[in-house]
């Protein structure tokens, strides 16, 4: 009996862990079948708008303005902990639903898409605090692959459903459908954030990393507005290029944009590997079909794939354990994401079968599900009580802005090659590796941060 009561804390769906973990779960894989739902449907909701010149930004936006959100519930979390930020996170996730499920233009479907983005930003930082709080050091690399593993379902079922919902009912339903879902995982996760109100920090961020934050999300967008304009007007992205470095350099730790040894360069790692990965996403549906003559739901047959991957090499990096350290598991992330990157490009401009194109993705996803949880278990690894909330923040607005940057340079990218008559799609995916290689190479420099899972 005795070694049975000492077994139990050992997995996360034990008695003093299963609430917190089954609501997490669930809201992680609602999120996801939304996340899904919509990249599956985006090229052709921006067909229906006419909207093809704001295509990148539809993804973009909500990651941008995740950062201010991101932000505030760091703060928030720091002070009083992880409740609230999580409450507001879904009401505000909901509203920007409601917006795209309704848009009359793509203009006002960005706009939708920066409301789910503030709470999409604040639900991350929320969970990660969660998780530093209820679990011990042991069992975070477990709860991180759990995250993973919530997005399988939604992956096998989020992009066929998505395109017939598309088909037979409207693409509207995709968005408005998933608020019921969300009210679902609000009651579903009330028990696991019961009771994780203040603990006891006294000291927080300065306020001041909001604006911050604010002014990083605006600049991140004006790269791609006013990168992808003609004439003069287009050189306002160099300024506004100018303004998200300086920003970084207020909301993440010092040193991150220099890739400094430690929790800089893991910072640095998780940036650049959704950077990297996410603009092969954005567009992975959009050239199958345009390229491939694909439907939606095969082409979404990609995202299914990707989604089991992903999950599957987070649980074999989870059941490693301290056999892999976190700055072997990066690095072979990062080494992966590039692979797939690369190849992706090759299938392009050699217009290889689509399944070859579909498979580079899939090696870019395993990547992702083997080095993206040791990120945040490495940044746990370097928190006390009183920054866990600022550096899980850093994370997330790494996580973010990376790919939010990203995107919007790649929009701007798309837009001048498809005037020059070079091939859109292969320029996004060459951008998308020539970050790979900078990720490959700042994974290397975070061993000072945990080498040994915890």
């Amino acid at each position: 009996m005795t070694e049975t009561q000492q077994d139990r804390p050992e997995r996360i769906l034990a008695p003093a862990y299963a609430a917190t973990t089954i609501g997490m779960f669930a809201l992680i894989a609602f999120v996801a079948f939304e996340a899904m739902a919509v990249t599956t449907v985006m090229p052709g909701i921006a067909r229906e708008l006419h909207g093809e010149d704001l295509y990148a930004l539809t993804f973009a936006a909500p990651l941008a303005s995740g950062v201010i959100g991101t932000v505030a519930a760091g703060l928030w979390s720091d002070r009083r902990g992880p409740a609230l930020p999580l409450v507001l996170s879904m009401v505000l996730f909901s509203a920007g639903l409601v917006v795209c499920g309704t848009a009359p233009t793509m203009e006002v479907l960005v706009g939708g898409r920066l409301l789910q983005g503030l709470g999409g930003g604040a639900l991350t930082v929320g969970l990660y605090v969660l998780v530093g709080l209820a679990f011990p050091p042991r069992l975070q690399p477990s709860v991180f692959a759990s995250f993973a593993a919530a997005w399988v379902l939604p992956s096998l079922f989020g992009p066929a459903l998505a395109a017939y919902v598309a088909a037979h009912v409207g693409w509207r339903w995709v968005f408005l459908g998933a608020v019921a879902l969300v009210a679902l995982s609000a009651l579903l996760i009330a028990p696991a954030v019961r009771g994780r109100g203040d603990h006891g920090a006294t000291q927080g961020a300065p306020l001041s990393r909001l604006l911050w934050a604010a002014l990083a999300a605006v600049a991140v967008l004006a790269v791609e507005l006013l990168g992808s304009a003609r004439g003069v007007t287009g050189l306002g992205a160099i300024p506004a290029f100018l303004v998200v470095v300086l920003s970084l350099r207020r909301l993440l730790p010092p040193g991150t944009l220099v890739a400094r040894p430690g929790l800089p360069a893991v910072i640095g790692t998780r940036g650049l590997l959704s950077a990297a990965f996410f603009c092969v996403e954005a567009y992975i549906v959009y050239v199958l079909q345009e390229d491939w003559g694909l439907t939606a739901g095969r082409a979404g047959l990609a995202l299914t794939v990707v989604g089991v991957i992903w999950a599957a090499a987070s649980q074999v990096q989870a059941r490693l354990g301290p056999r892999v350290s976190n700055t072997g598991a990066m690095r072979v992330g990062t080494a992966l994401v590039l692979t797939g990157a690369t190849l992706l490009v090759v299938s392009v401009v050699l217009h290889l079968p689509a399944v070859v194109a579909a498979a580079s993705y899939v090696v870019a996803g395993a990547g992702m599900g083997f080095g993206y949880p040791r990120t945040g278990v490495a940044m746990l690894d370097e928190s006390t009580d009183e920054d866990r909330g600022f550096n899980s923040s850093a994370l997330s607005i790494a996580d973010s802005l990376g790919a939010a940057f990203a995107l919007s340079v790649a929009g701007v990218l798309f837009d001048a090659a498809d005037r020059s008559g070079a091939d859109p799609f292969a320029t996004v995916f060459v951008l998308a590796a020539g970050l790979g290689v900078v990720g490959v190479l700042v994974a290397r420099r975070t061993s000072a941060a945990g080498a040994q899972v915890a």
